[in-house]
């Protein structure tokens, strides 16, 4: 299988190397397969919640009551430092 890769592809995958985390572009690019196969598989199985909770925000959003930018970057930052405790510990 021949693959065409973009200037800016190429280069992402060449900077990857550099960084020294992968050996070749062959490593990066089976990371990134693997992240993306993950990504599919979590969305697939999550699904039902996620349309639950965009149905959610836009009823909120009709009734008014939307949250300030501030406001979803702080919670951002909660779940995202949550997550990463939580990966840690794991």
């Amino acid at each position: 299988m021949t693959i065409h890769l973009k200037p800016e592809q190429e280069q992402r995958i060449a900077e990857a190397v550099r960084s020294g985390a992968y050996k070749n572009a062959d490593e990066v690019v089976d990371q990134a397969l693997v992240m993306l196969l993950e990504q599919q598989e979590w969305l697939a199985a999550h699904r039902a919640e996620i349309s639950g909770q965009i149905e959610q925000g836009y009823a909120a959003a009709q009734r008014g009551e939307l949250l300030d930018a501030d406001e979803v970057r702080r919670n951002l930052q909660e779940r995202k430092t949550a997550w990463l405790q939580a990966r840690e510990r794991s």
